[in-house]
């Protein structure tokens, strides 16, 4: 009897999966919905559950051209039957690749180093803005949230880190157009509040390395920005040596439906870009893209090596994505279908008080709950009750922001308008629910 059979006939007989998980890989370990969902199998934009029920998938931008695409799937096949190695030998995918991507940023923005996953390629560009300035101050907002390696979780303010923040690291008030429109109207309190987080780094004798945002604000509640929003902050770092550096996991390889990166719907141009997720479809790589000369001053800087990073399997699959966006105009489905939905959405303000604002780009879009639209009171309980029944009516999304308030929806870019027409009339249904239940 071999020791894992042991240890499987010691289990509790009647031990759930859930218990099992928790045993395993330990209590705290996060799952989503009130009732967990067992997934075995995936397609499209369909999940499917060890029970056999069927669910809409509104909320993975993993998946990114759909559940197990069989392009891509075919992809990774092939190369892994021919050869998977790192960057040490010599490979023609990842070059292949890394000009493919590259053509689609700005013409500054030539070079790549290839890494699995967001979080990695978060740390790369934290190091290579200090590489490049000289300097360890960096800042971000305040509801902000770009991985989970050490560097990067000092940014993140939903789970201290042990022993208190960086010296170097300074927070930004993430801007609220629901609550404070007056802020949004130009940038101008953003920049004026990146401006004192510069100067109280200078007096605690701490240079300036970067800003790094997500140009939606994705986990900020994806606030309605106006063009330019970011132009007088943008100003202000690179007028004290800073450099900006674009988190594009969430709205990059063309999520919102207008432009190919989220940077570039803003209206700038980045130092360095940051992606993940959606670019292997499931597959772990993620990527830094960079300046020539940047990038050069990075590798001066730190011996950086990454086994996985940039393998030709990881090449093969993250190519056959960009197949797959190209041959089916998934860009243009996000503008299209995204349009529609919100369409449809914003009646459903009209209906309900407790419908703070409707906003989104593409296929991201969503609504921000509320106790009272006068006063403007987040209601995260509200928000939590709204996802758990979307859940059980067979739709998955999920709720992000500030306030952990917005109803978040982020589906895989094959969405169609009767996919939108499914997930809409169910959240109807779903709220007409909720505020009989308050009334």
């Amino acid at each position: 009897m071999t020791l894992s059979q042991k240890n499987r006939e010691s289990q509790p007989a009647q031990e759930t999966l859930i218990g099992r998980r928790g045993r395993l890989l330990g209590a705290k370990s996060q799952l989503f919905y009130d009732e967990p969902v067992h997934l075995v199998r995936g397609e499209g934009v369909w999940l499917h559950d060890a029970d056999g029920r069927k669910y809409l998938d509104a909320y993975n931008n993993v998946a990114h051209v759909g559940h197990c695409h069989p392009h891509v799937v075919e992809a990774l096949y092939r190369q892994a039957s021919l050869l998977n190695t790192h960057t040490r030998y010599l490979h023609t995918a990842i070059l292949d690749y890394v000009e493919r991507l590259t053509a689609t940023f700005d013409a500054s923005l030539t070079t790549a180093i290839l890494t699995c996953t967001g979080s990695e390629a978060n740390d790369i560009a934290l190091r290579m803005a200090q590489a490049a300035s000289g300097q360890m101050g960096i800042i971000a907002t305040d509801a902000t949230y770009h991985g989970n390696t050490t560097a990067v979780s000092q940014l993140s303010t939903r789970m201290p880190p042990v022993g208190g923040r960086a010296p170097y690291v300074r927070l930004v008030p993430a801007p609220d157009s629901f609550r404070h429109p007056e802020a949004m109207a130009d940038g101008r309190a953003f920049g004026d509040a990146v401006r004192e987080a510069i100067a109280s780094l200078a007096r605690d004798g701490i240079g300036l390395s970067g800003m790094i945002l997500c140009p939606m604000l994705a986990n900020e509640g994806f606030p309605t920005l106006p063009g330019g929003f970011f132009d007088d902050a943008i100003s202000a770092v690179r007028e004290a040596g800073g450099l900006i550096i674009s988190d594009e996991v969430q709205p990059g390889f063309g999520r919102t439906g207008s432009h190919f990166w989220g940077h570039q719907r803003a209206g700038f141009v980045p130092d360095i870009v940051t992606m993940g997720k959606p670019m292997g479809n499931g597959h772990p790589v993620a990527a830094v893209v960079t300046t020539t000369k940047i990038l050069a001053t990075f590798r001066d800087a730190f011996r950086y090596f990454n086994t996985f990073g940039g393998n030709p399997v990881s090449c093969a699959v993250a190519n056959a994505v960009l197949d797959v966006l190209e041959d089916e105009a998934l860009v243009a489905n996000a503008r299209d279908v995204g349009a529609y939905a919100l369409d449809r959405l914003r009646p459903l303000a009209d209906r309900h008080a407790f419908i703070g604002e409707v906003r989104g780009a593409g296929l991201f879009f969503g609504a921000e709950l509320v106790r009272d639209r006068e006063t403007r009171e987040p209601a995260p309980d509200t928000a939590g009750r709204v996802i758990n029944a979307m859940r059980d009516r067979g739709v998955l999304m999920g709720k992000t922001g500030i306030h952990g308030n917005v109803l978040k929806i982020r589906p895989p870019m094959p969405f169609s308008r009767d996919n939108a027409d499914l997930l809409i009339d169910t959240l109807g249904q779903v709220l007409d629910e909720v505020a009989g239940a308050s009334a």
